[in-house]
């Protein structure tokens, strides 16, 4: 665990410089600058190259050992589904409580509170994305350039941007280290885990309602559902998901409905986000 830690340690050597040297950094375009700091510190960071390759591996390997590229697929959702929102959770969660002196030495800047947390947020998914692009998008692009590959592509990159809003939402309201990975952990174990238990629960105890509709609304409550649901579609495996499965076909198998599901993804990492930067405002640093 020390040594997970000692690896995640974006920015640290930021908070040592002198103020002088900061403020004229980030003169001008602060959140641009800031974002080229922690972005710069990230992408060397061994944990990203560890989860690029470990993506890559994993997808090469999948691909290669099925000869149906949408076997390979499925396969490679099950882990995306997992892997990503929790590297996102965790990495994100680490990196802003290691960042702590570097963020609180830009506060004492003549920098907006606003600015700090959205600069830390895109350099984070930003990092994030391109590990997610490297890892996974090169092996779709070499064996299924598919519509159903891409939908796997913007899924992982969905689930990478909200987990990491909400990873930061979890930092910036809990002081505590082991309180806010543990909020990290908890939220991951709720929505990739827990989650559907509740709606199977939910299923049973009221069979004999129609509860079709109400299933829609329940994926859409889930990040993760919600995008396990659109590259299954794209397989076009709904019809074993019965009367149901229809409906998610009509609602999602259009790419209107795509570009539905895509919004309502954004609007779970951009809730998160603006939460977070109204508590960083009134945060005692």
């Amino acid at each position: 665990m020390k040594t997970l830690v000692r690896d995640i340690t974006p920015a640290i050597h930021f908070a040592k410089m002198q103020h002088t040297t900061h403020a004229s950094a980030v003169a001008g375009n602060p959140i641009f600058r800031i974002i080229k700091y922690v972005l710069y510190d990230i992408l060397q960071n061994r944990i990203v190259i560890g989860y690029t390759l470990f993506l890559l591996a994993v997808s090469m390997g999948l691909f290669a050992l099925s000869d149906d590229p949408t076997k390979g697929l499925i396969s490679l959702l099950n882990i995306v589904l997992i892997v990503a929102p929790l590297v996102s959770a965790i990495f994100a969660t680490i990196h802003f409580y290691n960042a702590s002196e570097f963020i609180e030495l830009l506060a004492a800047q003549p920098i907006r509170r606003g600015v700090i947390v959205w600069s830390q947020f895109l350099g984070l998914v930003i990092a994030l994305e391109i590990a997610v692009l490297a890892g996974i998008g090169i092996p779709v692009a070499l064996y299924t350039p598919t519509a159903t590959g891409l939908t796997l592509l913007l899924a992982a990159m969905g689930l990478t941007l909200v987990f990491v809003a909400l990873a930061l939402l979890a930092s910036v309201v809990t002081r505590d280290k082991a309180k806010g990975i543990g909020v990290a952990l908890l939220l991951w174990f709720y929505f990739a885990l827990l989650y559907d238990a509740l709606v199977l629960f939910i299923l049973f105890t009221f069979a004999d309602y129609p509860l079709e509709k109400a299933t829609l609304v329940l994926a859409a409550l889930n990040p993760i559902d919600l995008a396990r649901v659109m590259v299954l579609l794209q397989m076009d495996i709904s019809a074993l998901m019965g009367y149901t499965g229809a409906l998610f076909r009509e609602w999602l198998g259009s790419s209107w409905g795509i570009l539905t599901a895509v919004g309502i993804l954004f609007l779970w990492a951009a809730v998160p986000m603006l939460l977070a930067v109204r508590v960083f405002r009134r945060k005692d640093l």
